[in-house]
């Protein structure tokens, strides 16, 4: 026993010992253990203007949440929050606070200054403040569709906050720090934008339509210019991305455009060097095709020259001319003009083209061309349904030179612009003089359009909505395309 207790006095000396020495010799070197903070937020670059007017951008907002640990009474909790916080669900608020073994909770993201100063006044033990990034949109529902949206941890879901994110164009931050990224310099002039969208929607309450839907697209480099679908959606409110009436219908729906679809069928005869503009074609006997009858709305009475085929928008005619050519060589055109595949853009993908029955291939991988009757209707706007941007490329195409464009959401500088040829610069000429007559003849179809001082060339067109069983002959789509000036066309609409 003595023993023992000898060796565990002499043991409690030494770390007795050891304890002085340590404390008398001090810490010359101090040390610190670092950990590495987990992000909490994604800075993301501003979005301008083509001319550098901002669209998006980040702000710090205080984000409200809560410790259960730390709070007292519950119930006293949630309603007063429901008081200053007109959206916060009581029954929510007790059940986030119910558990007490977690520490944190969010209450409510992106407080405006004024709302988290009356939270704070409220002086409920628990509740705290959070500094976080949020986007906003100085331009509120103005090329909304475009923009996109992020969701509530500043993460892009749609548009062009979502290129952002796939681009890299992102960083994870800690609490609210602001990105030094240049900002996204888009192609879209809000000027022209705001004109857009003023038109639009004076359009709707004329016509007492259901929405309406406008690009203004460069014809030689695919800049867009100014692109509006209505009715709007407000960036600031991704939810309203789901609400099917506000569909992006410039991308995000599919459309029979009617004869505004005529400017291929013309363009691809012309190309083709079987007929000439003042080639005469017989057009008072209707199509037969089938169970199918096709007949001109306002017949002329007499044989027509290719000119005023197109002029006059004669179904018919279209149809011969589209019948003479076949449907390989219609099919070929379209595929040059990107009439066959999804068209993608940095705003995202465009709804898939619905082209007539066996437009894509055989059962046997071979390419199948459709039938007589599809390939007429086809030929003036019917049995095919485009998103209308993309018809707008396609129309750019066929004016400017027969150069193919691509669409495109942000600012090139001039040398971006393509060189794969679709049409003839001849063909090209040639329709561009069409679309110019189309505005000026006495009996064209686009003399509204006629705008002094801008040579607009244009052409209408009009297509019944399609319903179970058939077509709506009171419910339509009505459609202009546009282009000028028509000596150099700089523009398309």
């Amino acid at each position: 026993f003595m023993v023992a207790a000898l060796g565990v006095a002499l043991a409690f000396a030494v770390v007795g010992g050891q304890l002085v020495r340590l404390a008398l010799r001090g810490q010359n070197e101090p040390t610190t253990n670092l950990s590495q903070a987990v992000p909490t937020n994604i800075a993301r670059p501003d979005i301008v203007d083509r001319n550098g007017r901002l669209m998006a951008s980040d702000v710090e907002v205080p984000s409200l949440y809560a410790d259960p640990a730390l709070v007292i009474d519950r119930d006293e909790v949630a309603e007063k929050l429901a008081r200053v916080l007109a959206d916060v669900d009581e029954a929510e608020v007790r059940r986030l606070l119910e558990d007490r073994s977690r520490r944190f909770v969010w209450l409510r993201r992106g407080l405006s200054p004024r709302l988290a100063q009356a939270v704070h006044n409220l002086g409920l033990p628990g509740l705290a403040f959070r500094r976080e990034l949020r986007r906003v949109y100085p331009a509120g529902r103005l090329a909304g569709h475009l923009i996109g949206a992020v969701n509530v941890d500043n993460k892009g879901i749609a548009g062009l906050e979502r290129y952002l994110d796939e681009t890299g164009a992102v960083e994870p931050v800690h609490g609210a720090t602001l990105t030094d990224r240049a900002p996204l310099r888009s192609s879209i002039d809000l000027g022209v934008q705001h004109a857009l969208d003023e038109e639009l929607a004076g359009a709707i309450g004329r016509y007492e339509a259901k929405g309406a839907a406008g690009v203004v697209l460069d014809a030689v480099t695919g800049e867009v210019v100014a692109a509006q679908s209505l009715p709007g959606v407000d960036p600031a409110r991704p939810g309203e991305l789901m609400d099917e009436a506000r569909q992006d219908k410039l991308l995000g729906g599919v459309y029979e455009l009617g004869s505004i679809m005529k400017m291929v069928t013309v363009a691809m005869a012309l190309d083709g060097g079987d007929v000439r503009a003042d080639t005469v074609l017989d057009v008072r006997q209707p199509l037969e095709a089938g169970r199918y009858t096709i007949r001109d709305p306002h017949p002329a009475g007499r044989p027509l020259t290719v000119a005023e085929i197109f002029v006059r928008s004669s179904n018919v005619g279209s149809g011969l001319l589209a019948l003479a050519a076949g449907a390989e060589r219609q099919r070929g055109i379209l595929g040059r003009l990107g009439l066959i595949e999804p068209m993608k853009t940095e705003a995202g993908l465009a709804a898939a083209p619905l082209l007539p029955v066996n437009a894509a291939h055989s059962q046997n991988g071979e390419r199948a061309p459709w039938g007589r009757i599809e390939t007429i209707t086809l030929a003036y706007g019917h049995g095919i349904a485009l998103a209308p941007l993309q018809f707008a490329a396609a129309a750019a195409s066929l004016v400017n030179g027969g150069t193919r464009v691509v669409p495109t959401f942000l600012r090139r500088n001039g040398s971006e612009t393509a060189t794969t040829a679709v049409v003839s610069a001849e063909t090209s000429r040639g329709m561009r003089a069409l679309l110019r007559r189309n505005v000026t003849d006495p009996a064209g179809t686009g003399r509204l359009a006629d705008a002094q001082g801008y040579r607009v060339g244009g052409k209408t067109g009009t297509a019944e909505m399609p319903a179970r069983g058939g077509y709506r002959e009171s419910a339509v789509i009505s459609s202009f395309l546009a282009a000028f000036p028509m000596e150099a066309p700089r523009y398309v609409a």
